[in-house]
């Protein structure tokens, strides 16, 4: 199970840092600000900052679960540690990111909309970037909840 759990990491991190990857490389500040020329350049900024790290979390989570797959032997505890850095680092970025760009609604589970929301008006692009992350990042994140509490509780008991 775990190793079906790091191949399905993996593929998500590909397709999260292809697509945040060709994000960046293609997009400026002044083209934000093009899109959206009553825009904060400010709050572009930070948005753009959540996008490099989360991207720099989720190639970081990607090199350790390609090194737990391409190893000689399948190490089960160095795949668990990836899946949990992955829930904390990657998932946690996308929910709540460090510069506060955006946000997650809770109530949006029973209104069947989009979880995240801006904080201020938002370049279309952004948005739409984001909307096209979040439902595989609300499928990995279902897949390794349990690494929020059980590699924790398994270290701790180790010890």
């Amino acid at each position: 199970m775990v190793h079906s759990q790091v191949t399905q990491t993996t593929a998500f991190l590909e397709q999260t840092v292809e697509k945040v990857g060709n994000y960046l490389n293609e997009t400026t500040l002044q083209s934000l600000l093009n899109e959206n020329k009553e825009g904060d350049p400010a709050y572009f900024e930070r948005l753009v900052s959540n996008l490099r790290r989360m991207f720099v979390f989720c190639e970081e989570g990607l090199d350790a679960c390609k090194v737990v797959l391409n190893g000689d032997k399948f190490r089960k505890g160095a795949a668990e540690k990836a899946l949990y850095w992955v829930y904390h680092q990657c998932v946690a970025e996308f929910y709540s990111p460090r510069h506060d760009g955006w946000y997650e609604d809770s109530r949006s589970a029973y209104t069947g909309k989009n979880a995240i929301k801006f904080t201020s008006d938002a370049p279309e692009s952004i948005k739409v970037l984001i909307a096209s992350l979040e439902n595989s990042f609300q499928e990995i994140r279902e897949e390794l909840e349990y690494y929020e509490t059980d590699y924790k509780t398994k270290m701790i008991q180790s010890k």
